[in-house]
């Protein structure tokens, strides 16, 4: 049996860009409870599954509830066969990938490079107080960041050195409102000192993962700067190449590891 990876993106344009890096078989296209589309990379001749790419959805809401439906189904449903009874009511994922574009903070993410995850961050989830903002576990319940395994990073970093790709590794902050000025874009800078990045979804996934017990990364390619709103100067094309390049990387190397011998 073949370890599965999930990676969820916001929108086609992302998944194509992965699933064109991943240069596996494929997809079967598999429907999921409400409307989502999960499309099943095998690995041919064998055909034993090994990634899966789902739409999942913009801003974290939307993309918690399509994450954790995947996740869902893959617990009630056989690894060689979708649709028998898996007895033992866990996910057969190893990996979670939370992937897609972003902006990136800049000097940490230049345009065009690539950012990985060390922890993902709800950036705005908890109150402003009169002395600030407080984080909604300072505030006493819930969570707000979901570390990296450092092993992990390590190992997607080493692929993307190994390839050439420019990378960050570092906090990735999830928002819900994107940042669209120079004032908004310190504030986020000072609270969450180190951040190279901000996108929609990352934490919804994150959070969706540690419900299964399923380790989780972000990996984001750099679209343009966070700060004041300037559509002429978004690269999103080249952000789409980097990512294809990024996952064609971590198919030959990170995604291989994750088999068992």
């Amino acid at each position: 049996m073949v370890h599965r990876i999930l990676i969820v993106t916001a929108v086609a344009a992302e998944a194509d860009s992965v699933s064109a890096g991943l240069g596996l078989g494929g997809p079967e296209l598999l429907p999921l409870p409400g409307g989502l589309v999960l499309r099943r990379h095998t690995d041919a001749p064998g055909g034993r599954v090994r990634v899966d790419v789902l739409v999942g959805g913009v801003g974290p809401a939307a993309v918690a509830a399509s994450t954790g439906t995947a996740l869902a189904y893959a617990s009630l449903t056989g690894t060689e066969n979708p649709r028998t009874e898996n007895p033992y009511g866990e996910s057969p994922y190893g990996l979670v990938v939370s992937a897609g574009i972003a902006g990136g903070f800049r000097p940490l993410a230049p345009l065009g490079s690539v950012v990985v995850s060390s922890a993902v961050v709800a950036a705005d989830l908890g109150a402003e107080t009169p002395d600030g903002y407080l984080a909604v576990d300072e505030l006493g319940f819930g969570r707000s960041v979901h570390p990296v395994p450092e092993a992990l990073t390590g190992r997607v970093a080493a692929a993307l050195d190994s390839g050439g790709r420019p990378y960050t590794v570092a906090p990735v902050l999830t928002v819900s409102t994107v940042t669209g000025t120079a004032g908004r874009a310190a504030e986020l800078a000072g609270r969450h000192p180190g951040a190279a990045a901000e996108a929609m979804e990352g934490f919804g996934v994150a959070e969706a993962a540690a419900a299964y017990g399923v380790p989780v990364v972000e990996i984001r390619a750099v679209s343009n700067a966070v700060g004041p709103r300037d559509r002429a100067a978004w690269r999103i094309g080249e952000a789409l190449d980097a990512l294809r390049h990024a996952f064609e990387l971590l198919s030959k190397t990170v995604f291989v590891e994750l088999e068992p011998s």
